[in-house]
């Protein structure tokens, strides 16, 4: 995990016994919290909510979850813990690697992955158990050898193109093999598709795609059907099929960005002030000079910036406000460039003596939305949360959070590592 430091300070063991184990857990969230420059917090309570939420929108199709790109920057391990126990049985990775670690967690889960299949990666997937997902006639002809061979039944899907055109069979290729299908004993699991356009209610491609989809799905008999992404789930009943796969949206992104938000937030990102300044006004703060104090100003500078994640593009200049940040309760601009350790905050107009060294500010959270600052960083909330980097201490609430921060405690190395 992220940012966590062993808690093996024996000298803060009271007389007369060891500390219990959460106290040790404890211990070293505080130890880590007190020495990294922010706090990355994942409500994991937050995103089975969110996919129980999802999977009553479309019961009964079965509600599957995408954890991908470490579960979208939340964590593969804890995330699929708590979305098993929540009764998630189906998951969707992108490749092997992540398929691996997703497994060691999941022993009995179905785990697709979505990059497909390669010649001679048959025994990887047999090893754990995971089906790749077939979108290329090579890819289908390379499996069949490998599952002839090996005797191998562990099953795949099939991914076919319907607008997309980036993977998947073209609708000749899928209709070509139906005869395959039908024949039976074909190993065949899910047929599936993805749409291009979904988050846009009214785009005319999303009607174009599940026509296409319906009627090629329903030449796969017995085969159950899946075409609904987080957002193609709020697109209506015809577009849910069997199986949802929802991703962004159980991370708090806005599956229906043309209306409120109905998702909860689940990540909270705080980091520390580092340093209080003056400057008088005509000053300029930051690379480039790009941002002048128009009056006298009292700066935060707080230890986070773009190679921790929060993208230069939020910077402020004489012309654009900025991202705002949180500071005891307040919201405040940022001032000049964000640069790759630390960004500048005006928090000028903060009664006396409340922003503090060492003090921690909210980028994340309290207000601030993953798609509020996915819009200050010019990209989407998928970018947001996939680009939070491993400096941060991470911590884990509800669900399984007791365990999963002990065991950060246990695992992490003196330097963090990726989750």
């Amino acid at each position: 995990m992220c940012g966590m430091s062993p808690a093996s300070d024996l000298k803060s063991i009271p007389p007369g016994g060891l500390l219990s184990p959460e106290a040790n857990a404890a211990a070293a969230l505080a130890a880590a919290t007190a020495t990294s420059p922010g706090i990355l917090t994942i409500d994991l309570d937050a995103i089975v909510a969110n996919w129980r939420k999802l999977e009553k929108t479309a019961v009964p199709a079965e509600c599957a979850a995408v954890i991908k790109a470490g579960a979208y920057g939340c964590g593969v391990e804890p995330v699929a813990r708590a979305l098993s126990a929540a009764g998630c049985k189906t998951f969707f990775v992108a490749t092997l690697d992540e398929a691996r670690v997703a497994r060691e967690t999941l022993p009995s889960a179905d785990i697709y992955v979505l990059d497909g299949f390669f010649q001679n990666s048959g025994d990887a997937f047999a090893k754990i158990n995971c089906r790749p997902v077939i979108g290329d006639l090579n890819e289908l002809a390379e499996w069949d050898v490998f599952c002839r061979r090996s005797g191998w039944s562990g099953g795949a899907a099939i991914h076919i193109d319907t607008g997309m055109n980036r993977l998947g069979l073209t609708l000749v290729e899928a209709q070509g093999i139906v005869p395959r299908i039908n024949a039976g004993d074909h190993g065949i699991t899910l047929v599936m598709s993805h749409l291009a356009c979904a988050e846009s209610l009214n785009h005319p491609l999303n009607a174009k795609q599940v026509a296409s989809f319906r009627e090629i799905a329903s030449n796969y008999s017995g085969v159950p059907a899946s075409l609904a992404n987080s957002s193609g789930i709020y697109l209506g009943p015809q577009f849910q099929f069997d199986m949802m796969r929802p991703g962004a949206a159980l991370y708090g992104i806005n599956p229906t960005p043309e209306s409120d938000n109905p998702m909860q937030p689940v990540v909270d990102l705080k980091a520390r002030i580092v340093q209080l300044r003056n400057v008088e006004r005509g000053e300029s703060v930051g690379y480039g000079a790009t941002w002048t104090a128009r009056r006298p100003t009292k700066l935060a500078i707080v230890s986070a910036g773009y190679a921790d994640g929060y993208f230069r593009a939020a910077s402020a200049n004489d012309g654009t406000r900025g991202a705002e940040v949180i500071v005891a309760g307040k919201r405040c601009p940022v001032a000049g460039r964000i640069s790759m350790d630390l960004m500048a905050i005006d928090v000028t107009d903060l009664p006396d003596k409340t922003a503090r060294r060492g003090h921690m500010v909210t980028l994340l959270g309290e207000g601030i939305t993953v798609d509020e600052l996915a819009h200050h960083f010019g990209t989407i909330g998928y970018e947001v949360l996939t680009s939070l980097r491993n400096r941060y201490a991470r911590i884990y609430k509800g669900g399984a959070a007791k365990s999963e921060n002990a065991d950060a405690e246990k695992d992490a190395p003196a330097a963090a590592a990726p989750a």
